[in-house]
């Protein structure tokens, strides 16, 4: 840690607006901000407040100048001049999507370059390698992508070491320290999401580290979301009821648990509204419990992510009473939607949440105890409403718990989707677009390949090569499949998100079949069959490495060979040293078989070990088949 140092430089564009604040602030000291460098045609001003809002209104770098108690501090922003990326806050607008569902842009020119930065020692010099590549479809070429290196301002490191050519830079070991950062970001006619890589120095020279990457365990989960009160029966205390699934839930080769929110709320079952951010829920248990469970769970190799709320608190919460009754210390702790009449601010209209004030610096050392509070406990977080809650606080709480462990694991729930969340926030992400593709198609109201479509997007917004996807049909905010869409199209999905690139969810009781989407599950009443399906598809993910984080995806063209609709199905390849695998996706009730222009695959489905070929030369797909290619 840092101190109150503010944190990375930022990447920003003309007119987009970011939130600047002392980290780990105390709030009954004094800071003041001041504009300390800028381009000559700027005119922007920061306020005296402790925390700022900071808009270029004009490209170039900016240094801004943190007066602290701990002593002064700078914070670079690189603004570049195009306006079209997502600024701060992008909770103004949430839930709106562009396209259809995994469409690109129509101007492909228009869509972000992408960087992924590494770097080793090299006849004894430290030497960086940017990988930048042009957005999809785009005809720019790699090569004339620009990249800027830029040193971290907490560090001993500055620029004016590190000596750039092209996208390569070399750094003077002398000029390290103990530790210092480097950031790259890709320019064309947008900027990339920034990489960057932390360099250590060692008794042989010094090692460097990409800061941005998941943790190993993250890149290959299959994660299991338990909405805790209806998970078991009333009459099992609920952390005592988990645990006596968990060798269920091993078997299955589920290898992390998230938990909807277990802190002390205002009644309502989904736990979301918060009365105490400290406190271990009355009716699920006690702190004792709640950690005995993380050991249980720990004891048979899954992971737990506890589900942090920062967005708001519980209008029940003691503060937020306080708040309303005019008392000076929280009247402030609070957005407001109309003073005058004591209306705070929400989004969408919830009327029993209140919105925190981030701009408070009693509210952020608030939540920056409950982050200490509750990290070291468990394996990581799943952040409800990321969206809602300024980029650069989600930075400083990354370095937070990173710097304590570098593999706890941050996952957001981002709708739809920020490319600008992997910069330094988060290690994985929900795929929303991914999600309403799966949804629509099991409606008949897109095409198969729309679910191919979405996958490329993750690139066209801008996503790094590096970032990770979280995959899921349905949780505890949505309908279920199998209710909405069917049993032949609930199978093609279980089957997508189980082999496309990214880590699988499970919503508990989607595996046996439950159709409620927050009920009691009917643990008795299961589908056995489905059941075996899923255990059928984590092992066979477990098995071919190629259906994992570090396989590569392309789509693969397929022939309908009778009559049924051909946008009920698609294929698509994963590739991995060697090993390749065509997966078929039937969304359709009926069976259909295809060809495979192109691929010479083996007639033996991985998924079941069932031959699917035919007399003809065919491949027949009930749902999901997964093929070896032959060399």
């Amino acid at each position: 840690m840092t101190g109150h140092h503010p944190g990375p430089p930022q990447f920003t564009t003309v007119g987009a607006t970011t939130s600047f604040a002392p980290r780990d602030p105390d709030p009954a000291r004094g800071y003041r901000w001041t504009i300390s460098d800028a381009p000559p045609e700027s005119t922007a001003e920061l306020s005296s407040e402790s925390v700022v809002d900071f808009t270029p209104d004009a490209p170039g770098t900016y240094t801004l100048t943190l007066e602290a108690p701990d002593g002064t501090h700078h914070v670079t922003v690189r603004v570049f001049p195009e306006t079209r990326q997502p600024d701060d806050k992008p909770g103004d607008a949430p839930y709106a999507f562009t396209g259809a569902y995994g469409d690109s842009k129509a101007d492909a020119e228009e869509n972000r370059p992408r960087v992924r930065l590494d770097g080793d020692l090299q006849d004894g010099e430290l030497v960086l390698e940017a990988t930048a590549n042009a957005a999809p479809e785009a005809s720019v070429p790699d090569e004339a992508l620009e990249v800027e290196f830029l040193a971290d301002d907490r560090d001993p490191l500055t620029n004016a070491d590190i000596a750039v050519d092209g996208h390569r830079a070399t750094v003077p070991l002398g000029a390290i320290g103990g530790r210092s950062r480097v950031h790259a970001v890709a320019v064309g006619s947008t900027h990339s999401v920034a990489d960057a890589v932390s360099i250590r120095s060692t008794d042989d020279g010094a090692v460097v580290d990409r800061l941005y990457e998941p943790p190993a365990w993250g890149k290959e989960m299959t994660l299991y979301e338990v909405f805790v009160r209806s998970f078991t029966d009333d009459e099992t205390p609920t952390f005592e009821g988990i645990i006596d699934r968990l060798p269920e839930l091993e078997s299955l080769g589920v290898d992390c648990i998230w938990l909807t929110p277990v802190l002390q709320h205002d009644g309502f079952p989904h736990g979301y509204n918060i009365t105490d951010f400290f406190a271990i829920a009355d009716d699920l248990g006690t702190r004792a419990a709640f950690e005995a469970f993380v050991d249980a769970c720990h004891d048979h190799d899954i992971r737990v992510l506890f589900d942090l709320v920062l967005n708001h608190s519980a209008r029940d919460h003691e503060y937020y009473k306080r708040a309303l009754e005019g008392d000076p210390a929280y009247r402030d702790w609070y957005e407001w939607e109309d003073e005058a009449t004591n209306e705070p601010a929400t989004y969408f209209e919830w009327p029993y949440i209140a919105n925190l004030n981030h701009a408070n610096l009693e509210v952020r050392r608030h939540l920056l105890d409950v982050v200490d509070e509750w990290a070291p406990l468990v394996d990581g977080f799943r952040c409800d409403m990321a969206w809602a809650v300024s980029r650069p606080f989600w930075q400083e709480i990354h370095d937070r718990v990173k710097a304590h462990d570098e593999t706890f694991l941050l996952l957001d729930e981002t709708i739809p989707y920020i490319a600008d969340f992997h910069e330094g926030c988060f290690d994985v992400h929900f795929d929303t677009t991914l999600y309403f593709a799966l949804r629509e198609v099991g409606h008949g109201n897109l095409p198969a390949d729309a679910v191919t479509n979405a996958v490329a997007e993750r690139a066209s917004v801008g996503f790094p090569p590096h970032a990770a996807f979280l995959q899921y049909i349905e949780n505890h905010d949505e309908t279920r499949y199998l209710e909405e869409c069917g049993r032949a199209a609930l199978e093609a999905a279980a089957g997508a998100i189980f082999t496309l690139p990214g880590i699988p969810l499970l919503y508990a009781g989607q595996e046996v079949g439950e159709r409620e989407r927050r009920a009691p599950i009917d643990w008795a009443g299961g589908e056995d069959a489905l059941l075996e399906y899923y255990r059928s598809l984590i092992d066979l993910r477990h098995e071919r490495p190629e259906l994992g984080y570090h396989g590569s995806f392309e789509p693969v063209s397929l022939e309908v060979t009778a009559d049924i609709d051909a946008d009920r199905l698609v294929a698509y390849a994963r590739d991995l040293d060697g090993e390749r695998s065509v997966v078929v996706l039937n969304f359709d009730e009926r069976a259909q078989t295809v060809t495979l222009p192109g691929e010479s695959v083996a007639s033996t489905d991985r998924l079941t070990g069932d031959d699917v070929g035919t007399s003809e030369g065919t491949v027949r797909v009930d749902s999901c088949v997964v093929l070896e290619c032959e060399s």
